[in-house]
């Protein structure tokens, strides 16, 4: 009795080496091995921050910073561990396809079902929303010309929730087991009847922690873009990228409350008895459909939207010249925002609306596909009569174009309700998601860690391993993904553990080879990373614009100050530092410097995310004075946090000042260098302007004379 009180349903069997023990089956086994690896990595990490004495500048200078900067990188490293887990599960699925053939193949039913929860679960949640919020976290006030965004504290908060989700789904790995039920977790199925187990309640609170943090994080940045945008920078003036992460923002703030309804009604269903989505008693499940697929689609564009944005920048700076059509690729974002939340049914065309209703949804789905054509034949014309550097970005790009616009036409046949009640349960279906989702999202974010590296850390990312990482992955994905078209179309169902169809052998062989060549492409990236800090030096870029950058990040040093601009960025045009280079007015002292106000340190933000991932490790035990006494922190540090009073700190302006000077005597002092030497070691983040940069528009000015406006 007094262990159900201390550890509620936690017992040492739970744990995923005694379930080895007792069962040494090629299953277990292979759980026993990733859990070791979850225990292992923990361990090591903790002995090389203990041995480098490393503990007290994590906590001083990232854990408690509200540093927007240091805020998008934290989300990013999250991302990466999590893609590391994901892509390990997706080859391993993918080996079990190949030796279930006429057989079992190593892995059980519901082992095979977990990695595929979470798998999905994983990509959507903790790879693909922290990377592009980190992204946007650090790229978008740069653009706009400000300090930080809107709520710097919140915005902390943000990534402490996602990451207590994301420590959740790592820790099922050890204790206990995840959720059967796909990354949708359709009840009744997952409801208490049906799995009585912890693995639901992992993926209930994992994802409820991040959906709550996403919220937070799409009402920080609209704000900060309506809000805190520079002196001149109005919304026509906005680079494509600030467009595509406001719009993304609004997206989050209406798309991601359903879903945390949703996953609090399931909750309640299963710790309180309640009837939302169960069988009987009044319970509907298609309520459950509705408003997981009212957050799902618009989710979709939540993630496509901002690598629109990234192909937008890439697309411009390496062709040397203007993006073509601004204005029309701005209002196809907004097109694309709002038909995003009218074609939600196309997930469900086969679960018994009527015919008129699911053609309603077909048509909207088909026409979604305009706008973004629209941006297809901008960035295209964009390239026509460029100067063209086929730079690891650009070759993403390239690629991007090619796959994306055949995956968009296997997604207007799925819009058809007729050919998606073919389809729709089938592999025809993973490998339409997929050939959305990779070249378009995954891959858009490698370009843009390529791409913005050197403005975060001061060094660029070796192209060489740049490029062997693309000519991995831009093969693996074919050769992973296009053989489950046509096994899909010849009756191949997904999450199928076991088959016996001869025809379908060798194309699950293809596939294999396709996990292989992306495992391979990950570890090359592991590898650019580790090659790019040993050789900083030689790929130091201290100067800030490495690529002939054509927007305000470009224009301070890399990495940027605490306070990113000295004084305000004062903007007269778009493209404003690529005119204000070749005015001739990029580098120059302003009138005078002010003291600068900054956002202090606070350890409020890992508080809150570590009470509320105690909080939710205890619900899903129901170890419930753990609960309480989470809780209670919880309400404890924001009372606490209600009475600070120093919240900020002063930057006096002397010291603004000396920085400042100190990189624009660096500036004055590199004599620059063209595209021929972007990639030597000659490139010290002075890149010379490439071409005339009016191209598609004529100059209205650049950015204000000074450099950066007047007093701040």
């Amino acid at each position: 009795m007094n262990g159900d009180i201390l550890f509620g349903r936690l017992s040492w069997d739970s744990l995923v080496f005694a379930g080895a023990l007792r069962d040494p089956s090629a299953s277990e086994m292979v759980a026993f091995g990733a859990g070791s690896i979850a225990v292992l990595g923990a361990l090591a990490l903790a002995v090389l921050l203990t041995v480098k004495g490393w503990w007290g500048p994590l906590w001083r200078d990232w854990l408690t910073s509200v540093d927007h900067k240091k805020v998008g990188i934290m989300y990013i490293v999250v991302a990466l561990v999590m893609f590391a887990r994901a892509v390990i599960e997706a080859g391993v699925m993918r080996s079990q396809q190949l030796a279930a053939y006429d057989g079992a193949g190593y892995l059980s039913a519901d082992h095979f079902g977990q990695l595929f929860s979470t798998h999905g679960t994983i990509m959507i949640f903790f790879v693909a929303m922290p990377i592009i919020t980190g992204l946007m976290n650090y790229v978008m006030p740069l653009q706009i010309g400000a300090r930080d965004v809107s709520f710097p504290l919140l915005n902390a908060i943000s990534l402490m929730l996602t990451a207590a989700g994301a420590v959740l789904v790592m820790i099922s790995l050890v204790v206990g087991e995840f959720s059967t039920g796909g990354w949708s977790a359709y009840p009744p199925f997952t409801g208490l009847e049906f799995s009585p187990g912890e693995g639901v309640d992992y993926w209930i609170w994992a994802v409820t922690l991040g959906s709550i943090g996403s919220t937070l994080t799409g009402l920080n940045f609209a704000v900060t873009i309506f809000k805190k945008r520079c002196p001149g920078m109005t919304l026509m003036r906005m680079p494509l990228f600030c467009w595509t992460t406001l719009c993304a923002s609004i997206l989050m703030i209406f798309a991601m409350s359903p879903l945390t309804a949703s996953t609090l009604m399931l909750a309640l269903d299963r710790y309180a008895d309640f009837h939302f989505f169960t069988n009987g008693d009044g319970g509907n499940m298609m309520n459950y459909a509705n408003l997981f697929w009212l957050f799902g689609h618009p989710e979709v564009y939540i993630l496509i939207l901002p690598a629109f944005g990234v192909w937008s920048e890439v697309v411009s700076t390496y062709s040397g010249k203007r993006i073509y059509g601004y204005t029309s690729l701005v209002g196809a974002t907004m097109c694309i925002a709002v038909l995003s939340f009218c074609v939600w049914l196309h997930h469900f065309f086969t679960m018994g609306q009527s015919a008129n209703v699911n053609a309603i949804f077909g048509i909207a789905t088909m026409i979604i596909g305009i706008p973004t054509g629209v941006k297809v034949y901008d960035w295209v014309l964009t390239m026509y009569r460029g100067r063209i550097r086929l730079t690891t970005p650009m070759l993403y790009h390239l690629y991007f174009l090619l796959t994306f616009v055949l995956g968009g036409l296997t997604g207007i046949l799925l819009a058809n309700p007729t050919i998606d009640f073919q389809v729709h349960n089938s592999l025809f279906l993973v490998a339409h998601f997929h050939n959305m989702i990779i070249p378009g999202v995954l891959f858009g974010m490698f370009a843009a860690i390529q791409f913005w590296f050197p403005k975060a850390f001061g060094f660029r990312l070796h192209e060489g391993w740049g490029k062997a990482t693309f000519w991995c992955m831009a093969p693996g994905f074919l050769l992973a993904f296009f053989p489950l078209y046509w096994i899909g179309m010849t009756g191949a169902t997904r999450r199928t553990v076991t088959w016996s169809e001869p025809a379908y052998l060798p194309w699950f062989a293809l596939a294999m080879l396709g996990a292989v060549l992306i495992l391979a492409g990950t570890a090359c990236l592991l590898i650019q990373i580790g090659v790019s800090i040993k050789r900083r030096r030689e790929l130091a870029v201290p100067l800030g614009d490495p690529w002939d950058g054509r927007s305000l990040e470009w224009s301070i040093p890399s990495p940027p100050p605490e306070w990113n601009f000295a004084v305000p960025p004062q903007v007269l045009s778009r493209d404003a530092f690529a005119e204000a280079k070749k005015a001739g007015t990029a580098y120059r002292a302003p009138r005078a410097y002010a003291d600068i106000e900054v956002p202090g340190n606070t350890a409020t933000a890992p508080l809150i995310g570590f009470a509320s991932g105690a909080a939710a490790f205890g619900l899903i035990w129901h170890i419930w004075w753990l609960v309480v006494a989470a809780l209670i922190l919880l309400v404890g540090v924001v009372i606490a946090r209600s009475f600070a009073t120093r919240i900020t700190r002063i930057v006096p302006a002397a010291e603004v000042a000396a920085e400042h000077a100190a990189f624009l005597a660096a500036m004055r002092e590199s004599p620059g260098i063209t595209r021929d030497d972007e990639m030597s070691s000659r490139n010290r983040g002075k890149a010379l302007p490439d071409m005339p940069v009016h191209v598609t528009e004529p100059s209205r000015g650049g950015l204000g004379h000074p450099l950066a406006g007047g007093r701040a």
